[in-house]
């Protein structure tokens, strides 16, 4: 009876620890189990709302950030053909060139943040809209490598111009058309299930031509994915090129552009909701 005594509360003792081992291996499981859990539910949230996003054409959003050269400039290339509508390409031209960086230098030249050049299928002349004539700086066969690329509206669609535009997509930091100029981009097939915009007179006939596009109206600009921004009609390509701008350089240096150029536009600050609604009168049947 002795011995026996004295074994129970040893095993009785043992079997104790193991319980306590074995609930806190299940607690661990358990805890595990539900940080699993929790991070397959936020991974299926963000894949749903993304969907839900390309279902209902909702802009895509997401926090950009781009490098930004100590002194070389950051090159901006402009797709320029027969026809491109002059202002389309001016407008964000003329942003992209008043943009002065104080850090970056003493003089004017040394402070210019960017460089600007043209691009077309040749050197031959280009004839835009207006009767102004442009020679090219480069053809699509030697231009730089751009960060950022300009597309107007335009007439080429030659399959060199277009194979650079997808080309471009996936090597640029930003793909921006102005205008009808998302044509272009819907012709390279860079637009496919993506949210985009163009000029309002376009809208049925944009819709029409790309139905996998995801339009949206009344909008100054819409940014389509990490790298391609579609801004609407003419001088809807300055906004876009502001919030360019601001997107590299920060809001104050695009507000101090934007003083400069004596611009008093405000909707490149936002996503690109349109300040003022197009009249249903004004477009087109």
């Amino acid at each position: 009876m002795g011995p026996g005594n004295a074994a129970s509360p040893r095993v009785l003792a043992g079997t104790g620890l193991l319980s306590i081992k074995v609930e806190g291996n299940n607690a661990r499981t358990m805890n595990a189990y539900r940080r699993i859990s929790l991070l397959f539910i936020l991974i299926t949230s963000l894949f749903a709302s993304r969907a839900h996003a390309q279902q209902t054409g909702a802009p895509f959003s997401q926090a950009t950030q781009y490098r930004i050269p100590a002194k070389e400039k950051i090159p901006v290339a402009f797709v320029i053909t027969d026809n491109a509508v002059t202002i389309d390409f001016a407008g964000p031209w003329e942003v992209f060139k008043d943009v002065f960086v104080k850090d970056r230098g003493k003089t004017m030249a040394e402070q210019a943040a960017f460089r600007l050049y043209t691009v077309s299928d040749s050197r031959d002349p280009v004839t835009t809209s207006g009767g102004m004539r442009i020679i090219p700086d480069y053809t699509f066969d030697d231009a730089p490598a751009p960060a950022i690329v300009v597309v107007p509206a335009q007439r080429g669609r030659s399959p060199k111009m277009l194979a650079w535009i997808r080309k471009m997509t996936t090597q640029s930091e930003v793909v921006m058309s102005v205008c009808t100029g998302a044509s272009v981009l819907g012709d390279a097939g860079v637009l496919n299930h993506k949210p985009a915009t163009t000029h309002h007179l376009y809208y049925d006939e944009f819709q029409a031509a790309f139905p996998d596009v995801l339009l949206q109206k009344n909008k100054r600009f819409v940014q389509s994915s990490p790298v391609i921004f579609t801004a609407g009609g003419l001088s809807s390509g300055i906004d876009l090129a502001l919030h360019v701008v601001q997107l590299y350089f920060g809001a104050p240096q695009a507000e101090e552009t934007a003083h400069l150029l004596e611009y008093e536009g405000t909707d490149w600050k936002g996503d690109g909701a349109a300040g003022g609604l197009v009249p249903e009168s004004a477009k087109r049947e």
